[in-house]
């Protein structure tokens, strides 16, 4: 298919797929810091040690992390429809275990099944994209969808801590499972792997999984994508996931307050880029690499002013560099796309 091809033109099920697949992938961000908020009520209700929750909190990632090659090998084999129905499954599993669970190991279970189950919440949609829609509106259509699931994020934090106070974790969970549920069922409902004019001609690539992963691994181009993205989303995903309210807070000295607005604008300045920049890789430079470098050198610098200029009393600057420090990161999702084009088409999909 070249860049302006249209696989399905005026079809309504894509515009389905992508609705509904934007809303599981919010259940994925949620599941991946669901924990943090609920840890006090955990502790209290099972008595678990800062070691245990940190272990719980850590199993979904590390089950999510290896869940990915077994997933590609499965996208091949089963298409992204079985393979989301599979994985909603299981995710489905994990979430009613965690409600109900009554120790460090079931809790710990839990979170290996919701990792798995959730592994496949993007990269599934991204397959989906590949043949439902033209290569010119992949990254527009990829980067809107991480902007949206960062709203699970949100919804992790105060939204979650209101309705745990209210139901307790256990209910917030059992609620989780409900949406996780009914959103997955609907998901495999809408989906199809591709449209019909593609169906033949995928079922003819399905026993090429062993020698398309000999061709990444022996690709230049492949590492150099996954390196640049290893750095600069486990950089970004640290700063915000760990290192940056501490520096607020203790190393500045700014209040709570201060420290989680900071912290918001950060992800503000993420969700706002994530479409902004596919606009422009898709229409208007028509390059990946054009938007990607210049966006990682102004990350670059970002993080510069953060740690030179940073002053106990600089509140707004820090807030501004701590925006653009998520605006300039958001785009090294287009490297998805990049790889994507340079692959042979019977692997791009």
């Amino acid at each position: 298919m070249n860049y302006f091809e249209d696989p399905a033109p005026a079809s309504y099920r894509r515009w389905a797929i992508f609705f509904v697949g934007s809303i599981n992938f919010v259940l994925s961000m949620f599941a991946r810091v669901s924990t943090t908020v609920i840890s006090g009520a955990l502790s209290q209700d099972l008595e678990l040690t800062s070691s245990h929750l940190a272990d719980i909190s850590a199993a979904f990632y590390y089950s999510f992390a290896l869940s990915q090659l077994p997933l590609g090998f499965a996208l091949n084999r089963f298409g992204p429809r079985g393979s989301a129905a599979i994985l909603a499954a299981t995710a489905l599993g994990g979430a009613v275990l965690f409600a109900q669970a009554n120790s460090y190991l079931e809790l710990v279970v839990a979170r290996v099944m919701l990792g798995i189950g959730m592994s496949g919440n993007l990269m599934v949609l991204l397959a989906l994209f590949g043949v439902w829609f033209p290569a010119n509106r992949f990254a527009f259509l990829s980067g809107t969808v991480v902007s949206v699931g960062v709203l699970g994020n949100l919804l992790a934090a105060t939204p979650l801590a209101i309705l745990s106070q209210e139901m307790g974790w256990r209910g917030s969970f059992w609620i989780f499972a409900a949406v996780e549920a009914f959103i997955g069922t609907l998901f495999v409902v809408v989906a199809r792997s591709s449209p019909k004019s593609h169906s033949v001609k995928r079922r003819q690539q399905t026993h090429a999984s062993l020698k398309d992963f000999l061709y990444f691994v022996t690709t230049y181009s492949y590492w150099a994508v996954s390196y640049s993205s290893f750095v600069r989303y486990g950089f970004f995903a640290a700063l915000q996931g760990l290192w940056i309210a501490p520096y607020l807070s203790l190393g500045l000295g700014m209040g709570e307050i201060e420290a989680a607005n900071g912290l918001l604008s950060m992800g503000l300045g993420y969700m706002v880029s994530l479409p902004i920049s596919g606009f422009l890789s898709d229409r208007v430079v028509r390059s990946r690499k054009k938007v990607v470098l210049p966006a990682l050198a102004g990350f670059s610098l970002m993080c510069l002013a953060i740690g030179f200029f940073g002053k106990p009393s600089s509140f707004w600057f820090m807030a501004v560099c701590l925006f653009f420090l998520g605006f300039f990161a958001a785009p090294g999702q287009i490297m998805y796309a990049h790889i994507k084009e340079l692959v042979p088409g019977r692997l791009a999909s």
